[in-house]
């Protein structure tokens, strides 16, 4: 097999040199494919069509519908309601209040799709929350960003979307379905972590409420989960495509917040149109710009090159499927989230799909997307994790100290959907089918 050393050498040797100087990654993809495009003397209305064609997707329609309903949701109102209906159902207890913190980034989380939003939204509430009732400000800051990557896992993840037109077209309604209980069982981990902290640590028990307050609350907070209802319910009975309901998702975002929680008002739509339009064009972008990187990768056969090299290391798929999440630990701790997936998936779907793992795309979608919310709280480039420091105004060496539990509370996670598919496949196989 004829391998272009220069022009793997150029392409990713651009990549990496713009990525150092810390130039946008959308241009580091696009500089670093046109270059090599220029190498290679391949047209470069080639490559300028293939960014095109990269965002000619009907999947890719929901993702600026699911972020503008988390804008709309996160200004809306709904933050101080999720947080209190949590407390309704893990409140009363040893280290309640921590417990809280877990459950409500679930139900944030399967309304904005997005850490980030999370974290923003929930994140003042709950630190502040946990101080007031003297938990260490550290504890509490790296539980609020670690309970917010629960938002990428679930449904509605634009990140599940943007693997799913990464690898050509897997079902978004399947990965969603596969994103629940993944997601859950990392919510189920940290419960049990802050539950044994809070006996080791002598944590305060948490604030409980009576039966007509919590039937007050629940109410309260029905019409903004709702939401969820319409998202998840409306996709599982298939009644509507993951695209429709992200439509409709937005739509009752609006209505609710305007009308009925009071939270936003007419004036303030244009404010978080321009939020929700900041964040879709950094995403398309991206997404434009890996398509053309990833053509000139098809073209010098690094996917070929990638699975053929880890398939001579070991020819055992534990071992690989090891060697695998390291890499992507090791990546997804430099490299932002989208542009990683969108790099990496294709490289590496080849590998998990080849006789030696047998892995279902779906469930190595759903691997990848939880290995890599962990560089979301990692630094250098963790996100999550710059925000949760500016929001608990601690230093960031104080957060990664108090984060270092909790890397081993996901790595525990992580092992499990990596090496048990039942985790991941069994609610979408028994949606649609094996």
């Amino acid at each position: 097999m004829f391998v272009d050393v220069g022009g793997i050498t150029l392409l990713l040797g651009i990549f990496v040199f713009l990525l150092v100087l810390k130039v946008p990654v959308a241009f580091c993809l696009a500089f670093s494919a046109f270059a090599t495009a220029m190498y290679m003397f391949i047209p470069l209305s080639a490559i300028t069509q293939q960014m095109v064609s990269s965002l000619d997707s009907f999947a890719l329609l929901a993702i600026p519908f699911f972020i503008l309903a988390g804008e709309i949701m996160g200004a809306g109102g709904i933050s101080d309601r999720i947080f209190n209906m949590a407390s309704v159902f893990v409140g009363k207890r040893k280290g309640g209040i921590a417990m809280v913190n877990a459950l409500d980034s679930v139900f944030f989380g399967m309304i904005s799709g997005s850490a980030v939003a999370s974290i923003s939204s929930m994140g003042p509430i709950e630190i502040r929350m946990m101080k007031k009732q003297g938990y260490p400000t550290p504890f509490a800051v790296a539980l609020s960003c670690t309970s917010a990557t629960i938002a990428v896992i679930t449904p509605p993840s634009h990140n599940l979307i943007i693997y799913a037109s990464a690898i050509g077209g897997a079902s978004v309604s399947r990965l969603f379905m596969a994103g629940l209980i993944p997601g859950y069982l990392l919510c189920a981990l940290l419960l049990i972590y802050c539950y044994v902290m809070a006996r080791i640590k002598k944590f305060p028990v948490g604030e409980g409420y009576s039966f007509k307050q919590s039937l007050k609350i629940i109410a309260d907070s029905f019409l903004g989960l709702f939401t969820i209802v319409i998202i998840m319910g409306g996709v599982f009975a298939g009644i509507v495509t993951a695209n429709e309901s992200a439509v409709i998702a937005c739509l009752w975002a609006l209505l609710v917040a305007l009308f009925f929680y009071k939270g936003i008002k007419a004036r303030d739509i244009v404010p978080i149109l321009k939020r929700a339009l900041r964040t879709i064009a950094l995403v398309m972008s991206l997404i434009a710009a890996a398509g053309a990187f990833g053509y000139m990768m098809a073209i010098l056969r690094i996917p070929e090159l990638v699975t053929n090299l880890l398939l001579a290391i070991s020819d055992n798929k534990y071992v690989l499927l090891l060697l695998i999440n390291l890499a992507l630990l090791a990546m997804g701790a430099i490299m932002d989230m989208a542009p990683l997936i969108l790099i990496s998936a294709p490289i590496l779907i080849g590998v998990v799909t080849s006789p030696v793992i047998g892995m279902d795309p779906i469930h190595f979608g759903v691997m990848m997307i939880y290995n890599l919310s962990m560089g979301l709280i990692t630094p250098p480039v963790g996100t999550v994790l710059f925000v949760g420091s500016a929001i608990g105004g601690i230093k960031l060496e104080q957060t990664i100290r108090a984060l270092l539990p909790f890397y081993v509370v996901m790595f525990i996670g992580l092992m499990l959907v990596t090496y048990v598919p039942a985790i991941t496949m069994t609610i979408p196989n028994l949606m649609f089918g094996s």
